[in-house]
């Protein structure tokens, strides 16, 4: 093996480190201005009418985005409760029965395509397959675009976290003649239940602010959800609408439904690291 000077060796670790720490301070710079401007911009918009109100009409001021949030919170919570069950049942198989087949291969890869695709896609696959055949926009068809946006990332942390967790665990509750089910549910679970908790925090978070897919597929609406089967308020289309447009006040609730996403969004974050901090 070639021998290389430890000179060398010392100036391209330095020049590394250099390197790695300009790029973590550029990114923590940039998050640090878009938090600040966020802030700043939306802060004025928060008052007790924005979270209770419904949108004023066009050039009137007041109002608020009260619908958006319990439209966004709905179908964020259908999404949940569609996307995580078949996320971790996916990852489970992947994880205990699965690791060499050819249906888990192709399974696997399916996941990392579907995690690599734009949501905007996912929004006209789902516009095709729910919308047009129904004829009109609906918040569930909004919720199946993010369970599908959600459904990966919960898949792939579900089978990352399930791996880590050793076999000598397996082994010996198998050994005393527990059932592999039981195994699975009542050993590894809980084992990796924090990891899999962090995977579905993030899967929520990534589906939280997603704009593109809504926009094919819940719309948007100025009144108070009735039903799931008609189009929905949400607050990434309404920031859309709202930025867009010309009026000044709603600009201002634009930055502040903006400021709230971005909030919560963080907030999920936080929980997350908290969840895995000190964890192996």
């Amino acid at each position: 093996m070639e021998h290389r000077p430890a000179t060398f060796r010392k100036i391209t670790d330095i020049a590394i480190k250099i390197l790695s720490s300009i790029s973590a301070i550029v990114g923590i710079f940039f998050l640090a201005w878009i938090l600040l401007e966020v802030s700043k911009r939306g802060i004025a918009a928060l008052n007790m009418d924005f979270f209770t109100k419904l949108p004023a009409p066009p050039g009137m001021e007041g109002g608020g985005v009260a619908n958006a949030i319990l439209g966004t919170i709905i179908m964020t919570l259908l999404a949940t409760l569609m996307g995580v069950p078949v996320g971790v049942m996916s990852g489970v198989y992947l994880a205990e029965f699965g690791k060499t087949s050819m249906l888990g291969k192709g399974v696997r890869f399916t996941l990392n395509v579907i995690m690599g695709v734009p949501s905007i896609i996912v929004g006209l696959f789902v516009y095709t397959l729910l919308v047009l055949p129904l004829g009109h926009f609906s918040g569930y068809a909004g919720a199946v675009s993010l369970a599908i946006l959600m459904l990966p990332v919960v898949a792939r942390t579900t089978e990352d976290m399930l791996n880590m967790v050793p076999n000598e665990l397996r082994e010996s509750a198998l050994a005393v003649g527990a059932p592999q089910w039981k195994v699975t549910l009542g050993i590894v679970f809980r084992a990796a239940k924090t990891g899999m908790i962090t995977g579905i925090l993030l899967a929520i978070a990534r589906v939280s602010g997603e704009t593109a897919p809504l926009l094919f597929t819940a719309l948007n609406s100025p009144y108070w959800p009735q039903s799931i089967n008609e189009p929905t308020a949400n607050l990434t289309v309404t920031i859309f609408n709202y930025a867009m447009s010309p009026f000044a006040d709603w600009q201002q609730i634009a930055w502040g439904a903006s400021l709230l996403i971005m909030m919560v969004i963080l907030s999920l974050t936080i929980i997350t690291r908290i969840l895995t901090k000190g964890k192996t």
